[in-house]
């Protein structure tokens, strides 16, 4: 899986979020794990992405969320035969827990991401998927779930 082994290089990694999502970037999300059928990103607590009340602003935990689910389905477009398009089509999520740390996000989702995607490619229609990334901090606390729709078409 090649796009695998470049997310499990962190300097190579690091400057593709740079160049591909610079807010994620500088907001701190990075990548601790990733497997074709799970994958685990972290945001931390910090200026850069705290809110006034003292805790991880939301829009940093979606898009910490969404990466773990986006990079099961990045590596898994790419080990398609047929050149599929990707798009986030819907996203609904539930806060548990003030984020006062880091916080880990993972997506155990990734069969069905694929799954989805061969779908796509043998049918040449649009498929949709809804996966969850639950988010918890370090010592296993639920801080939030979200539920990310992800649509694939062959192109």
């Amino acid at each position: 899986m090649a796009f695998i082994d470049r997310v499990r290089r962190p300097f190579q990694f690091s400057l593709y979020l740079l160049w591909k999502l610079p807010i994620a970037w500088l907001a701190g999300v990075r990548v601790t794990g990733i497997q074709p059928d799970h994958c685990t990103t972290v945001v931390p607590y910090r200026w850069l992405s705290q809110n006034p009340f003292g805790s991880t602003y939301f829009a940093c935990l979606g898009m910490a969320a969404e990466m773990s689910t986006g990079l099961l389905a990045l590596a898994h477009v790419d080990e398609s035969p047929r050149r599929i398009s990707m798009l986030v089509t819907g996203l609904q999520a539930s806060f548990v827990k003030k984020a006062r740390g880091r916080t880990w996000f993972t997506c155990r989702e990734g069969d069905a991401i694929r799954a989805a995607i061969a779908s796509a490619a043998a049918s040449g229609e649009p498929v949709s998927i809804t996966v969850n990334s639950t988010g918890e901090s370090r010592d296993g606390t639920l801080i939030a779930n979200f539920a990310v729709t992800w649509s694939f078409k062959a192109k």
